[in-house]
């Protein structure tokens, strides 16, 4: 009994030490491959309690979310054959676990990005060398970017590495080139503000000359229909004069003598009106006819 206990203790607890080495755990943003004698015989193990053989299997875990990779002062050349010292980061993340492992020397991430910088720097180099520096200040818009991964991709899935993102955080003179304080952006940024108060003078300009154009022809418009409405106010004056004289002409002839009294009356308020004219005229003037009468 007393040799029988030893050997029951030392059992449960070398069952313990193979339980517990058949057991890892892979973590929320985590994947997993179980290496046996150093070959990968299990890949891409979600998070959760897993099993393996133990003693034989070994459990390797790797971060899934995204990393990053930044680089600074790399130089190029343009498509204008200016030197430019570029500064850039890379997001990337893990895509196939197993691929990884074995890219990256067992799954050494200093190693991974050795092997990855090369790519990214050679899709860098030929984006530089077809761009201005105009262009490259507008690295950061969706298209360039999308193709610029893109290119990245092709490389960098031989590795198990999928890149989100490439973005140029700066991009300068190099310091043996440098003659000013302003960075090669500030330069182009001014370009570029010139170039638009160029654009925006020239549409102000021709945004004068059509507004000259829509004056000069509101005025011909107005002359034309001032010329119309005198036209047609001097044909409906002529029309009215004309039914007056009818009028008048039918007056005079359904009684002359009232129609002579009534115009000499009108000729009479006209010449004293103003109640201070004096009239010197010869009394048997035909202008004082009915005055005369009116004496008689």
């Amino acid at each position: 009994m007393n040799r029988l206990l030893p050997n029951l203790l030392m059992g449960a607890a070398l069952a313990l030490l193979l339980l517990s080495g058949s057991m890892y755990t892979v973590n929320q943003g985590q994947s997993a491959i179980v290496l046996r004698l150093g070959e990968v015989v299990r890949e891409d193990v979600g998070p959760g309690l897993r099993f393996k053989v133990p003693l034989i299997d070994t459990a390797r875990t790797f971060d899934r979310r995204l990393l990053t990779m930044t680089a600074d002062n790399k130089r190029y050349l343009t498509s204008e054959q200016q030197d430019v010292q570029v500064d850039y980061f890379v997001a990337w993340r893990i895509a196939n676990v197993a691929q990884y492992y074995r890219a990256a020397g067992g799954g050494i991430e200093e190693q991974a990005m050795t092997r990855l910088s090369p790519i990214v720097e050679d899709a860098l180099r030929n984006l530089i060398n077809r761009s201005t520096l105009r262009e490259l200040a507008e690295a950061g818009r969706r298209d360039v970017t999308t193709s610029l991964v893109a290119q990245i991709n092709r490389g960098a899935a031989t590795l198990g590495i999928e890149v989100a993102d490439v973005r140029i955080k700066r991009i300068d003179l190099p310091d043996d080139a440098s003659t000013s304080g302003d960075s090669v952006l500030d330069r182009v940024y001014n370009r570029m503000r010139a170039d638009r108060q160029e654009v925006a003078t020239r549409t102000r300009a021709e945004g004068q000359e059509r507004a000259e154009e829509i004056r000069a022809n509101a005025d011909k418009q107005r002359q034309v229909i001032l010329a119309n409405a005198e036209r047609d106010a001097a044909k409906i004056r002529g029309e009215g004069d004309a039914k007056a004289a009818a009028i008048f002409a039918a007056a005079y002839g359904r009684n002359p003598e009232f129609y002579s009294f009534h115009r000499s009356l009108e000729a009479y308020r006209g010449a004293l009106a103003d109640g201070r004219s004096t009239l010197v005229l010869d009394q048997d003037s035909e202008f004082f006819e009915y005055f005369q009468q009116a004496q008689r």
